[in-house]
């Protein structure tokens, strides 16, 4: 008994195991739900659906917010929820890269959710070992916070600059070219199977499906994306519990939006305008910290805010004027 309590007390990246146990044991909670009560049938998710799951995620996430305001206090709480919602609204871009794939490689919308619970996995893991290294990174070389910060200026001026749009021709894609060249691959889906078997030169062979490929094209995208989302938030807090944990959060609820979004994110498109200045605010936070002037959390969260309501209400309003215009 004595070892147990030692061990649930042993304190790993600045919080006791027993505290990252609680946290992984509600992600495999909902996830577990998700997979064999909610959608135990393969079945396409219609737009009220993804926007009811969307909902009770995003309730279990202010849930553990205002866990963290009691047990760690209040402090942690806003820069949790401040995490939140950066990591939220620069995963809205990564939406529309989902869609391309999916449309590219024809994924039915009744298999779609299957690939997403996957992806989920996936970024659970690889956004692990990101931050793992991002803290000791942070914990052993302070200064990287001074390249993160530069980091995140340079990504936002670039991206409020920015007037070309990227080539979204996924057939041009280095990812999908790389993939197919270095694996057995076929343009048959097999249901929801990600592999299926095949004769080739004489040989009874594996070959991946389209499924698989589109996993796959998804999990990359998402390390991409997670080189402008995880520095954001280690110079938000270096508490790397309140980094994944806020960054889990947002992924799982923004992945059960996906449903909604994927039709209307083109309706967006002042969002990325104001994500340009939440970067270019979090990215000078650290300069301004190091000249003696101290932003409080809540300011930060009150900004950050600010700017992605601003930037989706001019949207909404804008493409909604637009559309009665035409």
């Amino acid at each position: 008994m004595e070892k147990l309590t030692a061990i649930l007390t042993h304190t790993f990246m600045d919080q006791p195991v027993w505290v990252w146990g609680l946290f992984l044991a509600i992600v495999i909670t909902i996830l577990v739900l998700d997979l064999f009560v909610l959608n135990r049938k393969a079945h396409e998710i219609k737009a009220v659906e993804s926007l009811k799951l969307c909902s009770l995620y995003v309730a279990i996430a202010c849930l553990f917010g205002g866990w963290i305001a009691y047990s760690m206090g209040k402090e942690s709480a806003l820069e949790y929820f401040t995490g939140y919602l950066v990591e939220f609204s620069l995963s809205i871009d990564n939406i529309f890269v989902i869609s391309l794939i999916f449309s590219y490689f024809a994924i039915p919308r009744i298999f779609q959710h299957r690939v997403l619970f996957w992806g989920i996995l996936g970024a659970i893991v690889l956004r692990g070992c990101m931050i793992i290294i991002g803290a000791e990174l942070v914990a052993k070389f302070a200064w990287i916070l001074y390249i993160f910060g530069a980091f995140l200026l340079f990504s936002g001026i670039k991206m409020l600059l920015s007037k070309h749009e990227e080539n979204n021709d996924m057939a041009d894609n280095r990812i999908v070219k790389f993939v197919r060249k270095y694996m057995n691959v076929t343009d048959e889906l097999n249901s929801e199977h990600f592999f299926v078997k095949k004769m080739h030169n004489g040989k009874m062979k594996h070959f991946a499906t389209p499924l698989f490929l589109a996993l796959i094209i998804i999990e990359i995208s998402d390390i991409i994306f997670a080189v402008d989302s995880i520095p954001a938030i280690f110079v938000i807090t270096q508490h790397a519990f309140i980094v994944f944990s806020s960054n889990i959060f947002a992924i799982l609820g923004l992945r059960s939006l996906y449903f909604l979004l994927a039709a209307a994110v083109h309706r967006f498109q002042y969002l990325k305008h104001a994500l340009s200045l939440v970067l270019i605010f979090i990215g000078s936070k650290i300069f301004v910290v190091s000249l003696g002037v101290h932003i409080p959390a809540q300011i930060s969260l009150l900004v950050t805010l600010g700017l992605l309501s601003g930037g989706v209400f001019l949207s909404l309003y804008k493409t909604r004027k637009k559309e009665i215009a035409e």
